[in-house]
């Protein structure tokens, strides 16, 4: 199950948000997780919340301003109310102000309270991607990620049918490789997968007769992507006794529930694949502008039937 502990959030974004550590650091340890997040009532980070508390309180100088407002027995029954065993920490943004109450509740709680010079709203849009993909939902794939005129492509097929291969001339062509053999995908939005390479095989491409090839030494920096959201999946497959030639419906395949465009390519001897995948590449962008090829042929031999008829 991924999860996230306040300790690995705030050192991983110290540097960029600037964050301190206030009170709270005994409860360093607690975690944000994906079952909790999806489970909960509660959203995952926003303003301080007193009816519908949110995982992570961030409080900004209006909510600073507030607290410091109330009496003091008022302010430590109204922060008793949002402290519950869910609540994974508080984040003072875009202020130096730290209410008394607030730090003395943080330390009795064992709640991380953290401080921030970013504005509560920058601080929110830069975390909210960051905790997208720390908690997302994950598995593996076997095969080959690129990124072919922008759009990440998924390669998979049989072992030695030539996907490395293929990558390679993809990556020689302008192509960007993201992971070969084990790609790792997360679910990072409701219809989105991202796709990333294990740091053991960061780099690396193997073909077979050349071994294992370092693609940043031999092609450069442009050459390598560091992930990529799979929008297509390309299969290499073999050539079937039938095949149809005009499909007139989209392949498809689901991965983590959600729904990839899927174009199956027939390897034989004498056949760019290369091309191949990029005119595929090239014809989903077209469909996904509202132009289908293969339709307009048939919506066009269709007109031709009907004025010949008539």
């Amino acid at each position: 199950m991924p999860q996230v502990s306040i300790a690995r959030l705030f050192d991983d974004n110290r540097e960029k948000l600037g964050l301190e550590w206030i009170a709270g650091r005994d409860g360093g340890a607690k975690e944000l997780n994906s079952e909790l997040t999806l489970d909960s009532t509660q959203g995952l980070i926003g303003h301080l919340n007193f009816i519908h508390p949110n995982l992570i309180q961030v409080l900004g100088a209006s909510e600073v301003a507030y607290l410091e407002s109330l009496e003091p027995a008022a302010c430590h029954k109204a922060l008793a109310g949002v402290t519950t065993k869910e609540l994974a920490c508080f984040i003072i943004a875009g202020t130096d102000r730290s209410p008394a109450s607030l730090t003395a509740t943080a330390e009795a709680t064992h709640t991380p309270l953290l401080r921030s010079p970013v504005a509560s709203v920058e601080l929110m849009w830069m975390l909210r991607p960051y905790l997208a993909r720390a908690l997302a939902e994950s598995t593996t794939a076997h095969g080959v990620l690129l990124d072919v005129l922008g759009m990440g492509v998924l390669i998979t097929g049989d072992s030695g049918v030539g996907k490395s291969e293929l990558a390679l001339e993809l990556v020689s062509r302008g192509s960007g490789l993201i992971a070969d053999d084990v790609v790792e995908l997360y679910r990072i939005g409701p219809e989105t997968v991202e796709g990333r390479c294990p740091a053991l095989l960061k780099d690396f491409l193997e073909v077979r007769g050349l071994g294992v090839l370092n693609i940043r030494t031999i092609f450069g920096e442009a050459a390598l992507r560091p992930r990529k959201n799979v929008k297509l999946i390309v299969h290499l497959g073999k050539p079937a006794a039938r095949m149809e030639r005009l499909p007139l419906g989209a392949g498809s395949e689901r991965i983590m529930g959600v729904e990839i465009r899927k174009v199956t390519i027939p390897v034989a001897a004498g056949r760019n694949l290369a091309v191949l995948t990029e005119a595929a590449v090239r014809n989903y962008v077209l469909q996904l502008r509202g132009f289908d090829s293969t339709q307009e042929f048939v919506n066009r031999q269709s007109a031709d039937m009907k004025k010949r008829e008539s």
